[in-house]
């Protein structure tokens, strides 16, 4: 009995620090500056040439991080490498949060992101900015002002499920029902991680739910 007494005494602080973590969930897309779904021959041919730049979006639903609540918070990030962002090489990336966002949800946020996903390499820049997040049926449509914005379409007849060999990456993120999306016009205006670029009608697109 004094076993089990003193057990949860010592479980009680690492609860409550679990809670006061808690969980986020919520929509995810991404868009890469290579085909994610094609040919073999397209993919070698884009591989060692294209592929080192990314823009990430997340518009969180529900959940807490260190105590402080991020529904309705929407970010993205553009993230730039020497290389395909594939071969794991060093990454460098800006983070833009929602202006809509208080300061201390837009803290936490950052913390998030940098806590738990490693594919952001160094963060070198965080901006405040108006990002807009619509997600309609399999239609993703997000925009930070005069900084980035990426549309994307799902798949007709999910053809990548149907023909998963030629999905060449993984997301970025780890993700629940992914997809692959197309991805109708994506820009970056460029800044601290990278030159402006654009890409546009090509399969090069991930998007599901997230959580951490």
């Amino acid at each position: 009995m004094k076993k089990f007494l003193l057990t949860g005494l010592f479980l009680l602080p690492c609860l409550s620090w679990a809670q006061s973590r808690a969980s986020l969930s919520g929509d995810y897309v991404e868009v890469r500056s290579a085909s994610v779904f094609a040919g073999a021959c397209h993919f070698n041919g884009e591989v060692v040439t294209t592929g080192r730049d990314a823009m990430m979006a997340w518009n969180v639903q529900s959940g807490r991080w260190h105590g402080v609540s991020l529904a309705g918070v929407r970010a993205m990030a553009v993230v730039s490498s020497e290389a395909n962002l594939a071969d794991k090489a060093l990454r460098r990336s800006e983070l833009i949060i929602d202006s809509d966002a208080s300061d201390a949800q837009a803290g936490a946020m950052v913390d998030a992101l940098k806590e738990n996903y490693a594919a952001l390499g160094k963060v070198v820049s965080v901006r405040r900015a108006p990002v807009k997040f619509e997600h309609t049926g399999k239609s993703y449509l997000v925009s930070a002002k005069e900084i980035a914005t990426l549309s994307v379409e799902g798949m007709p007849n999910d053809e990548c499920c149907k023909m998963p060999h030629q999905v060449w990456y993984e997301p970025l993120v780890p993700l629940m029902h992914r997809k692959v999306g197309y991805t109708k016009d994506v820009q970056y205006s460029g800044g601290p991680v990278a030159e402006g670029w654009q890409r546009a009608d090509e399969n090069s697109a991930f998007y599901g739910r997230f959580l951490i």
